[in-house]
């Protein structure tokens, strides 16, 4: 079965600004995201990639673009099913705010549990995310052959709840992975298993290093904006 890459978009002007953007219309790459998303074709060059899938939101498009510009006649699909969780009533709202909320309890440590007022149950974007992939798989294998690679370009949340269900872990435990924005995360599935081959890889070790103020024991809802 094919091997699948992940890719979160690149930082965007929400992750700059500390808001959770879901599916908040007009969230663009920012400057950095821009130029994190122009160095991934570099990236990725070599790879033989079949087809491309990406979140229909304004930053997976613009982060796949100069992939698209690079590759001309590479085929381009949008599936609503690999975009952002439904954040709903809590859309567009500081993280900062939502600390204090007590679904944020919920979402830190029973997400399979959590549903966002006016939006989706996290358990509900999981099963999606899921089902869009195997779909995916089938459809790239049967037009490309078992050993085909392609690339998925989607959102923090869930490519974090696709590598969980990739290595079996439930989903209460997906909030110990961390992907930062323009990370490679690959999968190859096979008939018995999947395998994780790469885990929010992004060639910079900068975010590893230490910082002022120390990380959060929280996992960032939304992916986080990655390395300052």
């Amino acid at each position: 079965m094919p091997t699948l890459i992940l890719v979160r978009h690149g930082r965007s002007t929400a992750n700059t600004e500390g808001l959770l953007a879901g599916w908040t219309p007009g969230v663009a790459l920012d400057e950095r995201g821009a130029a994190q998303a122009a160095a991934l074709p570099g990236r990725l060059a070599g790879l033989p990639i079949s087809e491309v899938v990406a979140s229909p939101l304004q930053r997976c498009q613009e982060t796949i673009a100069p992939l698209l510009e690079a590759r001309p006649g590479l085929a381009s699909h949008s599936d609503e099913r690999i975009g952002e969780c439904h954040y709903g009533d809590w859309s567009g709202r500081k993280l900062a705010e939502l600390t204090d909320e007590p679904l944020m309890a919920v979402v830190q440590a029973h997400p399979s549990a959590a549903a966002f007022p006016g939006g989706e149950s996290m358990r509900a974007m999981q099963t999606r995310a899921a089902e869009a992939v195997r779909e995916w798989n089938a459809r790239v294998e049967r037009d490309h052959g078992a050993d085909a690679v392609y690339l998925m370009c989607s959102h923090g949340d869930v490519i974090k709840s696709l590598v969980a269900d990739a290595l079996g872990l439930h989903l209460d435990l997906f909030q110990r992975i961390s992907v930062e924005p323009c990370s490679v995360t690959v999968i190859r599935y096979t008939r018995l298993r999947p395998f994780l081959l790469r885990l929010g890889d992004t060639g910079d070790f900068a975010s590893l290093a230490p910082r002022e103020e120390p990380p959060a024991d929280e996992a960032p809802v939304g992916g986080g904006a990655g390395a300052p």
